[in-house]
């Protein structure tokens, strides 16, 4: 990858279009560190950390804004909003059928459902903004509600309206980075945030090797930690069942076509990281809902203690666990149906002329490959619900300081981003030599 990162920098138009990547990415930075009016940063924060959410869909999404949600500062929602509209536009439009019919009309259909995305990322952005501030902000010392009159009310409305404003903001960002950077700008937007989350927390640590030499060593265990755990996900996303097809020979007019052997790419990891963000997100909504409406009530202690990852009970824990190991396994196949389609892979190929050697063309071809999607699907989600729990349990044997420096999501989409951005650069590079040779 290094040496894919000066090769680019030596093209002009690449270097220049990674040059407004980086500074629309500073920008996004920057924006995470304006305080918002009336609101007590450290208060704010304390309240935050005062609750272990190790392993939590709160925990992965403060630290996608790179501490900015721990923080309450402008971009706290970060691009959080944006992309969980994005998911639930993916589901609604295999859901409805006007929607489907929609992102099958090409550029002008996909522009319409651009649009929808952004009518329901500000919808999103209210209510997330709402409850970040019930949750949160209810505390009289967290609120200087003397900047608004005292009126309470009011505070939350102000509040609410910036932390929205913040969101579209990081949309628009995103958006930009597309337009004129490397890649996808969302993707990069949480890249940059989980790498800033995690470089506080080392330097953080860092500091700590001038009171204790001892700390050296737990930062070098820690270093071989992520190596290890980096190497396997990048080999386990690599991997690949390839299912060989070969096309007929067809002759129209006195040209002869086809006769080629091609294959189909099954990914072990095709679904990515959404099982995990899915899974995460639904087991901590009933905790988030009486943690923001109901904190301190039976039912609010009752899942704290019996259903949560930083329970005190150890029956909790393993409950949790499995629920989490649950969800995440039907997360997994439900997403690798919507991305691999045995029936519309079947047509495809018998309408092309192609077949698998040994099986028959149509509802064979069909369960043949529906059978292998279920098999790697299954092996993808054990990996996967690995990945949820192995991460935190290594870093701890390095040092319990760094166990939230890299979470277990976020280790994924670091990974899966930079090989995405990899791509993005070689690709780009190819462009510029195949214009160079047609000049």
């Amino acid at each position: 990858m290094l040496q894919t990162l000066i090769n680019a920098f030596k093209v002009k138009d690449i270097r220049r279009k990674v040059g407004m990547m980086l500074l629309l990415l500073l920008v996004f930075r920057i924006g995470c560190y304006i305080p918002v009016p009336g609101l007590d940063r450290e208060n704010f924060s304390s309240l935050f950390d005062g609750s272990d959410t190790s392993n939590t869909f709160l925990t992965l999404m403060s630290s996608i804004t790179g501490g900015a949600l721990a923080n309450g500062t402008l971009f706290a929602l970060g691009i959080g909003p944006y992309i969980n509209a994005s998911i639930i536009m993916q589901l609604l439009c295999v859901g409805i059928p006007p929607l489907e019919r929609l992102s099958k009309q090409g550029e002008e259909g996909r522009k319409k459902i651009s649009q929808y995305t952004r009518y329901l990322t500000i919808l999103l952005a209210v209510i997330q903004s709402v409850g970040i501030i019930v949750n949160f902000a209810n505390s009289q010392d967290a609120v200087q509600t003397a900047l608004f009159f005292d009126q309470t009310w009011l505070a939350g409305l102000f509040m609410t309206i910036v932390y929205t404003s913040g969101a579209l903001l990081v949309m628009w960002l995103g958006e930009r980075i597309t337009d004129y950077g490397v890649g996808n700008g969302q993707s990069m937007i949480i890249f940059v945030g989980i790498l800033s989350t995690a470089g506080q927390l080392i330097v953080q640590k860092i500091g700590q090797v001038f009171d204790d030499i001892n700390v050296i060593w737990e930062l070098v265990f820690f270093v071989l930690v992520c190596v290890i755990l980096f190497f396997a996900i990048i080999y386990v996303d690599l991997s690949e069942r390839k299912v060989p097809v070969q096309y007929a020979k067809q002759i129209k007019g006195r040209k002869m076509y086809g006769g080629q052997s091609s294959v189909i790419p099954i990914r072990i990891s095709g679904s990515g990281v959404m099982p995990l963000i899915f899974a995460f997100s639904i087991i901590s909504f009933p905790q988030m809902l009486t943690s923001m409406f109901w904190p301190g009530s039976a039912f609010d202690n009752f899942l704290t203690n019996w259903f949560s990852g930083s329970a005190t009970n150890a029956v909790g824990r393993v409950i949790y666990s499995v629920f989490l190991c649950l969800l995440i396994f039907g997360f997994s196949f439900f997403y690798a149906q919507m991305q691999f389609n045995p029936e519309d892979i079947s047509k495809s190929i018998q309408q092309n002329g192609g077949f698998i050697q040994g099986i028959r063309p149509g509802k064979a071809t069909e369960a043949y490959l529906k059978k292998i999607s279920n098999r790697i699907t299954l092996f993808g989600a054990i990996y996967l619900s690995l990945i949820a729990f192995i991460p935190s349990i290594m870093f701890a044997w390095a040092s319990y300081d760094l166990v939230n420096v890299f979470s277990t999501t976020g280790i994924l989409i670091v990974v899966s981003v930079a090989m995405e951005f990899e791509k993005q650069l070689q690709a780009q590079m190819m462009m510029k030599n195949y214009k160079g040779f047609l000049k």
